[in-house]
């Protein structure tokens, strides 16, 4: 069987054609909606307090909200960071295939218990709660020194992609 292959060089390549047609027709139909999911579900929460240095930041708004989040239904894991211009910036990441909607709803409902651990100007600004797509689906990175036809179609690749 595979010395046909071998012999025939010709009837491999129209094969190969054909399965690689074949899987655009299949990509093209597909709905987005049937889409596998290849990232998680992430929330973020986010909250101000002017005048504070990340470590004020860190003890007084960020300690308290994680105490808070943590443990909420379906969550794999949460980052935080804090900057010296007083934000602060938590990020909740959920299992595979947990509504998005759903996880926001459960986190802001803990956060809306962690209010009256939080200092009077944070609960002033406000603090938000949002779902956020942390996919990136596709990155593309092209750089040529070699000459000002290559840079040309560098750049048109780019933009048709």
């Amino acid at each position: 069987m595979l010395k046909k292959f071998i012999e025939k060089p010709v009837l491999s390549t129209v094969i190969s054609v054909i399965i690689v047609i074949l899987g655009l027709l299949g990509l093209l139909s597909l709905p987005i909606s049937q889409y596998p999911e290849i990232a998680p579900p992430t929330v973020e929460v986010k909250a101000a307090f002017q005048g504070a240095n990340a470590d004020v930041v860190m003890n007084s708004v960020i300690v308290p909200l994680e105490e808070q989040i943590n443990g909420v239904e379906n969550m794999s894991y949460m980052t935080s960071t804090a900057g010296n211009d007083g934000s602060a910036t938590i990020t909740i990441y959920f299992k595979l295939g947990t509504d998005p909607d759903l996880a926001a709803v459960n986190v802001q409902n803990r956060v809306s218990k962690a209010t009256s651990l939080l200092p009077a100007d944070v609960i002033r600004a406000g603090v938000t709660t949002s779902k956020k797509q942390s996919s990136q689906v596709l990155i593309l990175r092209c750089t040529v020194r070699i000459s000002l036809m290559m840079k040309l179609f560098c750049r048109t690749m780019s933009i048709l992609i």
